[in-house]
């Protein structure tokens, strides 16, 4: 009987700007403070894309971090999935010019738009296609230029969000190891509390909308904060169940990065110290997509996470949307 192909992380990557947008810097430009924002979100600062620079310029970054981790040639490579709602373009995708950024000439490439959930679901999809035996090795990528769909005079947006990107590469790994569970879901009706109005077929691009700031994040916070409170806790049970795991099993959480207080309410509800909870908003704040790739990438990097631990990955986002798995760490 053939032994069921485990899927799991092969290398990880991570790339953000270099410019520096601080909580102080923000009070020079709306109406806010450092001690408002910090109160309330736990973030001191976000990076900001260059002018030059596009998602798939950050997308490229991570993905060449991740493959050299995984010591894996471009090549090699079978499938790209980025997950991003701030394409380079509507066509082609981002997804595309990373390949061929990257000479990865073997590869298929697509986007998908979860939002802030998209690189746990695009983890979910690699999985199925290693796993079934179609793929040997698939890059997720989760990058974002938020800046750029930011109404820099809304300061109850225009603090959350930063850029950045970052990658793994999914391939093959020993039995017991890998991704273990995934779970995601959707809940359409509260697609209005987070959304940009205008860019597509149902309000194409006008004088209008520029003027109105249409091509912009609108979002609801209390009806998001509320929301997210709900998922997180709901979607990081199921991922466990899923792989008859308990909270207790878990080594460590890396939650989508968004907000202290959220982050907190689900760590308390697990009953996990404060060191098996890694979080890195304060530096970076909301990078949507970006945003759980970039904390699994550093967690990695900074030695917190060996073979054999027990990782959850959790995130929420537009939609509205949610995600999470659980993955048992083979490098």
């Amino acid at each position: 009987m053939c032994e069921k192909i485990a899927a799991g992380i092969l290398g990880t990557g991570s790339y953000v700007p270099e410019k520096v947008l601080t909580n102080f810097d923000l009070e020079k430009m709306v109406d806010t403070s450092d001690e408002w924002i910090t109160t309330r979100t736990g973030i001191k600062e976000r990076r900001i894309a260059d002018p030059s620079q596009a998602t798939s310029d950050l997308a490229t970054e991570a993905a060449k971090k991740a493959l050299e981790d995984a010591k894996v040639d471009p090549s090699e490579i079978d499938m790209i999935i980025v997950a991003t709602v701030t394409p380079d373009m509507n066509f082609p995708s981002t997804a595309c010019i990373v390949q061929a950024n990257l000479g990865a000439a073997n590869a298929a490439a697509f986007d998908i738009s979860v939002g802030c959930s998209g690189f746990i679901y695009g983890l979910a999809i690699a999985q199925q296609f290693v796993e079934t035996g179609m793929y040997n090795k698939i890059l997720v990528i989760g990058a974002e230029t938020l800046s750029k769909i930011i109404n820099w005079k809304d300061r109850n947006t225009c603090v959350l969000f930063g850029d950045g990107a970052g990658a793994v590469v999914v391939g093959r790994v020993e039995s017991g190891y890998g991704i273990l569970s995934s779970y995601l879901g959707a809940d359409g009706t509260g697609g209005k509390h987070l959304y940009m109005p205008a860019g597509g077929s149902r309000m194409p691009a006008s004088e209008e909308t520029v003027k109105k700031n249409l091509h912009t994040i609108f979002m609801e916070g209390q009806e998001v904060f509320k929301f997210a409170v709900k998922v997180m806790d709901s979607a990081t049970i199921e991922a466990l169940n899923r792989c008859c795991l308990k909270p207790e099993d878990i080594d460590m959480l890396i939650p989508h990065q968004a907000n202290t207080r959220i982050i907190e309410a689900a760590r308390k509800r697990l009953k996990l110290s404060n060191d098996k909870v890694y979080i890195n908003l304060d530096k970076y704040g909301n990078t949507s997509a970006a945003s759980v790739a970039i904390a699994l990438d550093e967690a990695y990097r900074k030695g917190l996470i060996k073979k054999g631990d027990v990782i959850l990955t959790v995130a929420f986002g537009a939609g509205l949307t949610w995600a999470s798995s659980v993955i048992r760490w083979s490098k």
